[in-house]
């Protein structure tokens, strides 16, 4: 695997390394030590899919609060997403920042996302199914959000938004907490 990293300290790509033959390939997606040498996270307890009918659909900002702040890698295993991450974490150097990067069935690659970043994405095609590996179990009572168009953070979608939850909807602009 390759690990970049990205935009904001501690986000990283994960590039699967095929290992290809006449059947196809095969390629390792996560691996505890791997993760590990680096700094990271690398068990993960919890595993969970979101499919989404439309493109256009978006899903965030998300996040979980301390002491159950969850760190994700996250895959996109149908179709292709826009995926957005802010950094909420207070005393990082990138505080309020974004990244996005595109994760698609094609390209294979992963979004490692520490604890403390909000996480979103749009889907850019029909039918995209997406693959959530997650540190620890879900609380819900820690679970909350930022509005997906706040402009604190001036994240830019590519595509206009065809579906959105009301709970994401709902969240509160940033000035407001």
């Amino acid at each position: 695997m390759i690990f970049e990293e990205l935009a904001l300290p501690g986000l990283f790509r994960v590039v699967p390394e095929p290992h290809a033959d006449e059947r196809g390939f095969f390629a390792r997606t996560q691996c505890e030590s791997e993760f590990a040498e680096r700094g990271l996270v690398g068990r993960f307890t919890q595993s969970s899919v979101s499919f989404n009918h439309r493109r256009g659909t978006v899903r965030g900002m998300h996040f979980s609060k301390l002491p159950h702040a969850e760190t994700k890698l996250v895959r996109c295993t149908g179709g292709a997403i826009h995926d957005a991450v802010i950094d909420l974490r207070p005393d990082s150097p990138t505080y309020r920042r974004t990244a996005s990067v595109t994760l698609s069935a094609a390209n294979r690659h992963a979004l490692y996302i520490p604890a403390g970043l909000a996480h979103g994405f749009q889907t850019l095609s029909d039918d995209t199914e997406i693959l959530y590996m997650i540190d620890r179990p879900f609380v819900a009572s820690a679970a909350v959000g930022v509005r997906w168009d706040d402009p604190a953070f001036g994240l830019v979608w590519p595509e206009p938004v065809t579906v959105i939850a009301p709970r994401d909807l709902a969240f509160p602009d940033w000035a407001e907490r």
